[in-house]
């Protein structure tokens, strides 16, 4: 190892749940054969972090990974902390090479990386693995990668070359706001999958004119279950018929189509859905009666969809299905929780997205994070001819009916609340983590009446981040706005808990190497750190205010 490179290094471990340390000495891992050893520059906090804090060993990404790569090959790897071994999170990072493994031919030293966080090719039991979670992330000065993890099947490295122009923080905050784009340019499947598996629940007399219908248009499927009346021998598909849903295995379809109104036949189906599957409702002229109680949760982890008719047709709810999350012109936006790290990203970008006649209305019950939110986004709104419309719900809502809802906050009776606000054809945007196994009572039958459409998004995938960073190194984006106070490592536990309270309203950016620098909001940065200060434009983080930081703080990146 380099003579630069210490022996031990600051980290910031979970260690249990809700138990966080600072380690003072924890070893630097000295690279393998084919691993490298960074420097981390940044790493921003996220409310991910903090629920990784609160379930630990219960987090999906916590436990071991179960496919995807050899055992043995995952016991070479240090960095690898799947269940109860101390954890280091931080995913939103910016890091530079420093050490390279003999057999390691694809990075050098000195270069800078974006940091993708999710290996969705490496699976656990419930999720994938992740850097940040049962790989070790960023939260110390740093941190150990393995090529063979961090490069994909198809030969993609999860490692995205960032340029020297850039500030460390607007690198790594391009991870969240590569989650934010995700929520919108996610292509919505409106089909039936390929060679899938399809379970037709047929409760009326119109579900083989209906099938007939939609096969038609949509091809057969690989497998198809059929529970009801007999199977039509005129759709010429061979099914296997059961008498009950009780016979069919736990998520075990792709796409079911039921023709009735039965709410209690409906909250039964919901189990049957695979990942990513498709629920089709064809009420055929009637009516659920009653709220029912669906696993939101999943629409966001699990990457299930739900859409209706209240006639016959189910290719009528196919056609309704939108093809991407994105905002549409003239649409009245509502951000719920907008003052929060990542409702201030969903107002931003739905300002400066181009989209035209677009009218924000932006949620919180915090005076002081609408104050601050008011300060950033009106501006843009007038920069970019769009609406800007902030307010407290507690003290009153606008009488309007919303075109887009995004929800910041993982509240399951706010989906409910969002169904009741939204309009014709409106696209509900379930962006907090609600936990999978959480459920709703939800108005489906005015969901249907109204074709609103859940969508839902974990994570981001490698597009998503490169279409953010050329945003950033563009111009056309400046990641720092959400910027909100700065810290070392050992003000990241404080960060982690002000996040919990709502303390701070914007994204909480770490650097590594300011040793003994404790969280400092924006605001108080003219007490803490005045030479700093006097860098910011607007109030705004940026480059020339992280320069000052690193001259106070004595760090020199190394090009390579």
């Amino acid at each position: 190892m380099a003579p630069s490179i210490p022996e031990i290094e600051y980290a910031l471990q979970l260690v249990g749940p809700d138990e966080v340390i600072l380690n003072r000495a924890k070893p630097v891992h000295r690279p393998g054969r084919h691993q490298i050893l960074c420097r981390v520059e940044a790493a921003g906090l996220c409310f991910s972090d903090l629920k990784l804090m609160k379930q630990f060993t219960g987090h999906p990404r916590k436990s071991g990974v179960v496919s995807g790569i050899a055992p043995a090959l995952l016991k070479e790897i240090p960095s690898y902390v799947p269940g109860d071994l101390p954890a280091v999170p931080g995913h939103e990072a910016v890091v530079r090479v420093c050490a390279t493994g003999a057999g390691v031919r694809s990075y050098r030293v000195g270069e800078r990386f974006l940091v993708q966080t999710d290996y969705r090719w490496l699976r656990t039991e419930a999720a994938n693995a992740a850097f940040g979670y049962n790989f070790e992330g960023a939260l110390q000065e740093y941190v150990l990668m393995d090529e063979r993890v961090i490069t994909s099947p198809e030969g993609e490295s999860m490692m995205i070359p960032a340029s020297e122009r850039l500030s460390a923080s607007a690198v790594a905050l391009i991870e969240p706001w590569a989650c934010v784009e995700d929520a919108y340019a996610e292509k919505q499947r409106r089909s039936l999958r390929p060679e899938g598996r399809m379970l037709v629940v047929a409760e009326t007399g119109a579900a083989e004119v209906g099938m007939r219908s939609l096969l038609a248009r949509h091809g057969r499927p690989g497998e198809l279950t059929w529970v009801g009346a007999r199977v039509p021998e005129a759709l010429g598909v061979r099914a296997a018929a059961k008498r009950s849903l009780a016979d069919l295995d736990k998520a075990s379809c792709d796409d079911v189509v039921y023709f009735g109104a039965s709410a209690d036949t409906v909250e039964q189906l919901f189990a049957k859905l695979a990942p990513h599957g498709l629920l089709n409702l064809v009420l055929c002229g009637g009516r659920l009666g009653r709220k029912v109680t669906c696993p939101v949760g999943r629409v966001h982890y699990g990457g299930i969809r739900i859409v209706g008719t209240t006639g016959f047709d189910p290719l009528e709810s196919m056609e309704s299905i939108p093809d991407s999350g994105e905002v549409r012109p003239g649409a009245r936006v509502h951000v719920v929780g907008a003052g929060g790290p990542m409702g201030v990203m969903h107002v931003i970008r739905a300002l400066c997205a181009g989209v035209p006649g677009v009218t924000v209305f932006a949620a919180d019950t915090d005076e002081r994070r609408l104050e601050a939110l008011s300060g950033l986004a009106a501006p843009l709104a007038e920069k970019h001819g769009a609406s800007f419309k902030p307010y407290n719900p507690l003290q009153g809502a606008p009488e309007e009916e919303f075109d887009y809802v995004a929800l910041m906050a993982p509240i399951p009776a706010l989906v409910a609340q969002a169904v009741e606000q939204a309009a014709p054809g409106a696209i509900i945007n379930i962006f907090a983590g609600i936990p999978a196994d959480v459920t709703a009572e939800l108005d489906l039958d005015r969901y249907i009446e109204q074709q609103q459409y859940f969508v839902g998004t974990s994570g981001s995938v490698l597009e998503d981040m490169k279409a953010v960073l050329a945003k950033v190194e563009g111009g056309r984006l400046d990641s720092n706005l959400s910027v909100a106070a700065i810290s070392g490592l050992e003000g990241a536990a404080e960060g982690l808990r002000a996040m919990e309270t709502r303390a701070v309203t914007g994204k909480i950016i770490v650097y590594p190497w300011c040793r003994g620098l404790g969280l400092v909001k924006l605001e108080e940065l003219g007490q803490a750190l005045p030479e700093v200060a006097e860098a910011l434009e607007n109030g705004v983080w940026n480059r020339r205010a992280e320069e000052r930081l690193a001259q106070r703080f004595g760090y020199r990146p190394e090009p390579a």
